[in-house]
Order: C-alpha cells, then sequence, then structure tokens
C-alpha cells in the first residue's frame, strides 16, 4: 500500500507541476495481475485499482490502516471500469458487469475479485472511508442508479450523472458514490466549480479517447493549479479545493466524496468572478 498526503492550502500554491501531481494525482493504479492501494490523509480515505488476470486478487488490511482485515473499521465502494467479473464478499458471489457498483459494509471479510475472462479482465476501482456503522453489503446496476441531467450543450458541460450510494438508495456510513457521463460535444465538468468545506472528494477519469485528457483544476478558487490527467488516473479534493476540468473530448469520471453530511447538493459555489 502507497501513502499520499495532498498538500495544504498554502504551500501548493508553491509547487512545480512535479510536485502537484506528487500530492494530488495518483497514477498507475491499473495493474494487470496486480491489487494497488494508495492511503491518503483526505479524510483517510483508500484508493485502489483492482486487476485480476489468471486468478483471484484478495483484498486485505495494511499496517498503515492498524486493522487484521481491510474492513475491519471501514466501508468500500467499487466500479468495474474494466470487463466482466465478480466479486466474493463473505461467501457471496456478485457478477459485476462493466459500471456496476458494489457497495461493501464494515466488518466484511474474505473480500476476492476475479475476472470472467483473464484477456479483457475486469478493472475495479475502490474507494473507502472509515465507517463508525453498519449497512449491508448491495449491488447496483446502470438501470438502478439515480439519474441526474446537468448543464447544457450551450455552455459545453451536458452531463448525466449516475448515483449510486447516498440516501434513499444504497445506504452507507458516510461514502457517497458514483460516476458521470459528458455527452458528445461537452467538455466542462463540475461547472461552476465549487468546494465542499464538510467533506472531500476524489475523481479517478475514465472512457477518454484514445490520447486524450483532462485538464482538472484545483486549488482555491483565486489561485488554481491545473494538472493534466489521463485514462484513469485519480486526483484528489481536499474541503478546500475546487474540482472541476474541461476535456480533449467525451470522457466520464468516477466520483466518491466522505465527510461531514451526505447532501449531494450541499456545495459552497465559487464566484466565477474570483476564479483564477
Amino acid at each position: 500500500m502507497r501513502t499520499i498526503e495532498a498538500a495544504d492550502r498554502q504551500s501548493y500554491r508553491r509547487m512545480t507541476t512535479e510536485e502537484l501531481r506528487g500530492n494530488f494525482v495518483v497514477e498507475n493504479l491499473f495493474q494487470p495481475g496486480k491489487l494497488e492501494l494508495v492511503y491518503t490523509n483526505v479524510d483517510r480515505a483508500v484508493i485502489g485499482g483492482i486487476v485480476p488476470t489468471a486468478e483471484p486478487l484478495e483484498l486485505k488490511g495494511g499496517r498503515e490502516m492498524a486493522c487484521t482485515y481491510f474492513c475491519e473499521r471501514r466501508e468500500a465502494g467499487i466500479i468495474n471500469l474494466g470487463g466482466a467479473g465478480t466479486i466474493v464478499v463473505d461467501g457471496t458471489t456478485y457478477e459485476m458487469a462493466p459500471r456496476e457498483c458494489l457497495y461493501i459494509q464494515r466488518g466484511s471479510r474474505g473480500i476476492l475479485f476475479s475476472s470472467v475472462s483473464p484477456e479483457k479482465p475486469a478493472q475495479f476501482y475502490l474507494v473507502s472511508y472509515p465507517a463508525h456503522t453498519d449497512f449491508p453489503t448491495t449491488k447496483a446496476g446502470l438501470k438502478d442508479a439515480n439519474r441526474i441531467e446537468l448543464g447544457s450543450a450551450a455552455e459545453s458541460n451536458r452531463r448525466t450523472i449516475n448515483q449510486y450510494i447516498r440516501p434513499g438508495f444504497i445506504k452507507s456510513c458516510q461514502l457517497v458514490m458514483g460516476f458521470t457521463e459528458l455527452h458528445e460535444g461537452s467538455v466542462w465538468n463540475s461547472f461552476p466549480p465549487h468546494t465542499h468545506n464538510r467533506r472531500t472528494e476524489v475523481y479517478c477519469y475514465f472512457d477518454l479517447p484514445n490520447n486524450g485528457m483532462v485538464m482538472h483544476f484545483l486549488g482555491e478558487a483565486d489561485e488554481t493549479r491545473h494538472v493534466a490527467l489521463r485514462e484513469k488516473q485519480a486526483v484528489l479534493s481536499p474541503a478546500w479545493s475546487v474540482h472541476c476540468g474541461a476535456g480533449t473530448g467525451g470522457y466520464a469520471f468516477v466520483w466518491a466524496m466522505g465527510g461531514e453530511n451526505q447532501e449531494f447538493d450541499d456545495m459552497d459555489k465559487c464566484d466565477l468572478a474570483l476564479f483564477r
């Protein structure tokens, strides 16, 4: 398990591009035949990329979490960004098609990930936050997601939000998770920009065009920085940081949040006149 510590709201202002990437960007998460985990100081979120090929991969705890098994004091959300696969939790098998979601409750053991075809493996993206109560492990397909249409073609930000883990749908302790897909011709995400002073967020971009990228903006509204993100790279958003971006073509991204509340619309909108 790797560790990454996002910079504070003062020091990021003086960072080089490489330093910004080292403090906010997570690369190389999805490696064939491997389970990669990254522990962060962003509300103690753990993010992971799990790509089983010939053999199943087991989710285990680590010294960083001071636990005997991964979900001893944690909940986790998983969205499959690859081919068809399965996840076994406490002896129950869940079939996972592309873009389907599984919420795993605190206290779960024996978590195993497999691919239906090693030649087209599943690519499981995981986000986990600490939990102080239990809710049942629950799977949701695309048809189960709460779909919200936002933006407009005129503003180049027309997008569909697919909500999986949130109040009224899949219950959790503090994790909120889903993914957003931009419509053809739209490139801006999460715009107008905002922050969440009461919770943190993690993005993972996927389904980018060949050789495509997203210019992701972070930092405070009057002192933004940007990082170029490519296929299946993740970026951390501390509570004080904006999180928005524009791509070279259509794309999607998984968003996951944890903090004081689970209200999706609890946002602190930025004054665009101050955005720099």
